[in-house]
């Protein structure tokens, strides 16, 4: 690997740049994942904020679930073992390198639930006929098809089931349902979809992890993407990493060009599970400010919606939803000044564009 040199700017400023949140010329939620490699999105209504606050001018909450109907961003369990949006580019290469490590990962909650391999792959093939010609069906619907089929599977159980076929390239989202969600076939929710050899899918996910989430250790790429250490090492390599000695920890990076106009925001509201606080594992460079692990409600900031403030979490915020508008409440970690209080109103009035509904936004 290249020799370690000495980083010169902030790396909280850096990640805000590269994860296009204060800088970006991205116009749609496919150019936004494809830009992160992969972004994480348990929390489905949150995660598309994720992507809209990183979106050039002021994109609208529509906008970004018509990409996800469409099936232009697909959601699946990929890398570690929860929900993700991918690309419909990516979906298989990304499935053929990393599901074999969740499989692992999932083995022995699998024995737990007396799924073994031959129960999972009976399973694939049920859903695989039942979601054939478009027919996209939700969880209890598939569940019914299995108990057709004489596989009784509910709870944790089906879910498991659906978890197996994602990771082995059956089954992903499909459109929603009204609020439901439902799983279609990758094989017609992604037809043109690539696959790559292992090398080159190692060094492609590197490259992309670096270039927009970087400066990074080597250990946060292995939270990630959920791969062993030896297998982020040589993605690294293969990319063309370079690395910066930062008291004591070796951050590694890819160029990644300023790309359109800086933004004027000093504030943000970012979103639980937000890709600019959980995708790391060394936590020294994760910039939670002085309440380091704890918000004044003794949970976790990154599980958390969080008011981040020239890259440093100031406070949490959370949502009410009234009759006719959203009520915002933010609540600090420290003592805000005056000009950081006028850049949450900023904030907040974004997030109002970006919901089209008024928004009422408090601060504790």
């Amino acid at each position: 690997m290249p020799p370690v040199r000495t980083a010169a700017d902030p790396i909280p400023t850096r990640r805000l740049r590269n994860q296009r949140i204060t800088r970006t010329s991205l116009g749609t939620a496919e150019q936004v994942v494809d830009w992160l490699g992969a972004v994480q999105a348990q929390e489905f209504e949150p995660a598309t904020w994720a992507l809209g606050l990183r979106m050039k001018g002021d994109p609208v909450r529509r906008d970004l679930e018509d990409a996800f109907e469409a099936g232009r961003i697909l959601r699946t369990h990929v890398m570690r073992p929860t929900w993700h949006f991918v690309t419909q580019e990516a979906i298989r290469w990304l499935l053929e390198l990393t599901a074999p490590c969740v499989h692992r990962r999932m083995a022995v909650y699998n024995r737990h639930l007396e799924l073994d391999p031959k129960t999972m792959t009976r399973g694939a093939k049920i859903f695989e006929r039942a979601l054939r010609d478009r027919q996209f069906l939700t969880r209890i619907e598939l569940g019914e098809r299995l108990r057709r089929a004489g596989l009784e599977a509910s709870g944790p159980r089906l879910a498991h089931l659906a978890m197996h076929a994602e990771l082995e390239g059956v089954i992903c989202s499909g459109p929603r349902r009204g609020k439901q969600f439902t799983y279609g076939l990758i094989a017609e929710r992604a037809p043109e979809a690539r696959r790559l050899g292992r090398d080159e899918s190692l060094a492609e996910l590197a490259r992309r992890y670096l270039r927009s989430h970087g400066p990074a250790t080597v250990r946060d790429f292995v939270w990630w993407s959920g791969l062993i250490t030896a297998d982020a090492r040589r993605g690294f390599e293969a990319c063309g990493a370079a690395s910066d000695a930062v008291e004591g920890l070796t951050y590694w990076s890819v160029e990644s060009p300023a790309s359109g106009s800086p933004r004027e925001a000093t504030a943000y509201l970012l979103p639980i599970y937000d890709e600019y606080l959980v995708a790391y594992r060394d936590r020294a460079r994760v910039p939670h400010g002085p309440s380091v692990i704890a918000s004044s409600s003794g949970k976790s900031v990154i599980f958390q919606h969080a008011a981040v403030i020239d890259g440093h979490v100031a406070g949490t915020w959370r949502t009410f939803r009234r009759s006719r508008d959203v009520e915002v409440t933010v609540t600090p970690l420290r003592r805000l000044k005056l000009d950081e209080r006028r850049a949450l109103v900023h904030a907040g009035e974004r997030y109002q564009r970006y919901l089209e509904t008024p928004v009422e936004l408090k601060i504790d």
